[in-house]
């Protein structure tokens, strides 16, 4: 029996770790000035869905979107190691979709210690900048078009401490961002979803988050996830829609994997965003 039920477990890893879900949300607001689609993808972490993401590729250009939100974690912050999977994946990707990016904790980490990275970082950002990603680093553009601000916001080393989570006094996020405006509908990309009361106080209609991977192994019928990358069992912002007053996060359970190498009951996701005008 016991050897039944690990081989069991053993197919449902190999299959959750090797594939996507679609999971749709749709966003009313009476700033929005005309209805637009974006896809939301996190932590890739160089996973590969077919031979250069082909599969990936395909989905989300089935799913027609307006353009494409990134918040954070494409490529794997580990020295030497390639960055050909994820470079290769933005490049494809900018040939049809604006991409909208913000830095995860392994691209912060990758630019804060060159001495370890070497020039991992500078040769990530060219890339970026050369398939024009609007890169936000504690940043914004305006999607005049949509009514729609998005900033990118990249929180402290500090804050991504293992063991619990550290506070984060009240004026962080307007220092490191400003203060956003009401006549827009406001979108933070935010990797670390730990802070959502933060982003919620600085005025984020919508965050956008990922990092925790849907906490690696969900809980069957509890649906929680196990385990946060700083190490705390059942992160309360594990995957999925959270709401603060009128601020809403949205967690990715991301695509990829990294340091604990599978998923269980826990597949990658890719997020299809509908912005539509209230017109109520």
């Amino acid at each position: 029996v016991k050897w039944i039920i690990f081989v069991i477990l053993l197919w449902f890893m190999l299959y959750d770790s090797n594939r996507f879900v679609r999971v749709d949300y749709t966003f009313k607001d009476k700033r929005i000035k005309k209805k637009c689609r974006a896809v939301v993808l996190a932590d890739l972490h160089n996973k590969s869905f077919g031979k250069q993401n082909e599969k990936l590729l395909a989905a989300i250009a089935e799913y027609e979107p307006d353009f494409i939100l990134i918040p954070g974690d494409i490529p794997t912050a580990h020295p030497n190691k390639s960055l050909d999977v994820a470079t290769h994946f933005i490049q494809e990707l900018s040939k049809k979709y604006t991409i909208y990016y913000a830095n995860g904790n392994h691209e912060h980490r990758m630019r804060l210690y060159p001495e370890t990275y070497g020039d991992m970082y500078s040769r990530y950002e060219k890339v970026l900048r050369d398939a024009g990603v609007v890169h936000l680093i504690n940043s914004n553009t305006q999607l005049k078009e949509y009514g729609i601000c998005i900033y990118g916001a990249e929180i402290d080393k500090y804050y991504y401490k293992r063991f619990g989570i550290k506070p984060m006094p009240d004026d962080y996020m307007p220092e490191i961002l400003g203060t956003p405006s009401g006549e827009w509908f406001n979108v933070l990309l935010a990797h670390n979803p730990d802070y959502f009361l933060n982003y919620a106080s600085w005025g984020s209609d919508l965050t956008l988050a990922g990092h925790v991977h849907g906490g690696v192994i969900r809980i069957p019928f509890w649906g929680r996830g196990l385990l946060s990358p700083n190490v705390r069992f059942f992160p309360k912002y594990d995957g999925g829609i959270f709401q603060k007053d009128k601020s809403v996060m949205l967690v990715s359970r991301g695509l990829g994997i990294h340091t604990i190498p599978f998923r269980l009951f826990d597949p990658a996701e890719v997020l299809v965003l509908d912005f539509v005008p209230d017109e109520s």
